[in-house]
């Protein structure tokens, strides 16, 4: 997730501090993740020194400085050319679960046990997932619907290797 991209957008509707723009993003995206306050500051430095934001107001209120940032022009276009950016689909040609298998079958250790213990631990998230998303808004049950959907190709990936796990090991070590 580009923090940069999600923290200007969040500017669009109006000025924000710092802490603000923290806690709707933690609302709105950061559940799991919620961000750190250094982030947010670092991240609205580096925004403001590229000309996307600017410094609307400074106030104080008996206590520290509070800067108030809004969005330029420059900011709102960066924006839209992020959101009409289609995401890069992620191939994962690269995966730990298959290197992890490979190594078992060379090392002579059981991938069939990786593969069996990998199914329960994607079947304990999903059903955590699951009434994750029977309890939560609309946003909640989305989101999980997205993880549910990754959790099941995997599990479909899973029981395709167990039923080849013989074909895999005549290739890999022979």
């Amino acid at each position: 997730m580009s923090i940069g991209h999600t923290l200007l957008g969040l500017l669009e509707s109006g000025p924000r501090h710092g802490y603000d723009l923290k806690r709707t993003f933690d609302e709105k995206f950061g559940q799991d993740r919620p961000l750190h306050y250094g982030q947010v500051y670092s991240t609205m430095s580096r925004l403001l020194k590229n000309g996307l934001v600017e410094v609307d107001g400074v106030e104080s209120e008996g206590g520290p400085e509070r800067k108030r940032y809004a969005i330029t022009d420059a900011g709102i276009t960066d924006v839209s050319q992020w959101l009409a950016q289609p995401e890069k689909p992620e191939p994962y040609l690269q995966s730990t679960l298959y290197t992890k298998v490979v190594l078992a079958l060379l090392t002579g250790r059981s991938a069939a046990d990786l593969l069996d213990s990998q199914r329960s631990a994607h079947l304990r998230m999903m059903r955590i997932l699951t009434d994750r998303k029977r309890k939560g808004d609309l946003a909640d049950q989305l989101i999980c619907d997205h993880a549910l959907f990754h959790l099941e190709a995997d599990l479909r990936w899973l029981e395709l290797t167990t039923a080849r796990l013989d074909q895999l090991a005549k290739v890999v070590a022979p």
